[in-house]
């Protein structure tokens, strides 16, 4: 009897398979998964940043690498407001020094992305001000070209950090190698002032070239912008230099006291490439005063008065720019 049982339920399944052959395929299940595709990476889209337990200076690194090698600007942001939120912690902790951060975060002065370098900026004004001071000529060289950058929000963005640079190092900004002529150059560039092309078109300096900023909806705040920060430059390597106090011994601390500032005789140029007229130190306000009257005062006084028959927030921040031009040049 039992084996009359097996040999029924043997030929039912024998009859069900073949059904299947001739008929429609089984359904497949609800939770299939389809494992036959080929892939040579794995795109993670989220990931978190949070690993509770880590080491701290593990953890900084590693989000100071994600903050420009991550492909998600998102990843980028939060890598650079984690950075941001441990240098303002009490006590600050940043295992690599204000030098490892700057050499490691300028590039992203260029990033496509506006949260990216809008928190790019939080950090930077997280940074003491006074450990930026001695890489003022490299953060320069960045800022120089996003100045001349083809994205008109990179160029804004990049006046921005020229501006805490100036708060918080102003002196070395406007003296250090190629920061006082280099970085006017790159304001003509910005605003189309070129002093020897104006000078060929016979207009004393000022040329009708195109600007970068027109044919946008943001032209005008942006050349507005540009003619702010360039006041502010200007205010700042025009501002007198503080009296030095009367000491009697200074004659014998020049001579024998050790320097307190990294490379005192950078403007020897001891060991340096030669460098040109732009490339040179204007370290004292008569020198960028002497300099400034030779190349550039004609270019900027013609190009500020056209810009104040403009009118409007253009003719306003001309007009600010005339007043610094007056008493920085007497």
């Amino acid at each position: 009897m039992g084996s009359s049982n097996k040999k029924k339920k043997e030929k039912k399944k024998d009859f069900q398979k073949a059904k299947l052959k001739v008929g429609k395929a089984k359904a497949k299940a609800a939770n299939f998964t389809d494992t036959s595709f080929k892939s040579k990476s794995i795109v993670v889209n989220q990931q978190t940043l949070a690993n509770d337990g880590s080491d701290p200076r593990e953890q900084f690194k590693l989000n100071l690498s994600l903050a420009v090698n991550a492909k998600s600007d998102n990843q980028r942001r939060d890598a650079l407001a984690y950075i941001t939120n441990q240098l303002s912690a009490n006590p600050p902790n940043n295992p690599v020094g204000t030098s490892g951060v700057l050499t490691k975060l300028l590039p992203v002065l260029s990033d496509g992305s506006v949260s990216v370098r809008t928190q790019l900026l939080k950090l930077l004004r997280a940074l003491p001000p006074s450990e930026v001071g001695a890489h003022v000529e490299k953060i320069l060289m960045y800022i120089r070209g996003g100045m001349t950058h083809l994205s008109i929000d990179i160029r804004t963005d990049t006046l921005n950090v020229l501006e805490w640079l100036l708060e918080v190092a102003g002196d070395q900004t406007v003296s250090c190698p190629g920061g006082w002529l280099k970085t006017l150059n790159s304001f003509s560039s910005m605003l189309g002032w070129n002093p020897s092309v104006g000078s060929a078109m016979g207009n004393k300096g000022w040329t009708s070239a195109s600007k970068a900023t027109l044919g946008t909806k943001r032209g005008p705040e942006a050349q507005a912008r540009q003619i702010q920060v360039l006041g502010m430059f200007l205010q700042t390597g025009f501002r007198p230099e503080a009296p030095i106090s009367y000491n009697p011994m200074a004659y014998w601390d020049n001579i024998y006291r050790l320097p307190g500032t990294p490379n005192p005789f950078a403007y020897l140029n001891l060991f340096g490439a030669p460098r040109d007229e732009d490339s040179e130190m204007y370290p004292d306000r008569i020198s960028r005063q002497r300099i400034f009257d030779a190349k550039w005062r004609a270019a900027i006084s013609a190009g500020a008065e056209s810009a104040k028959k403009e009118g409007g927030i253009i003719g306003r921040a001309a007009a600010t720019l005339d007043r610094a031009l007056g008493v920085g040049l007497g």
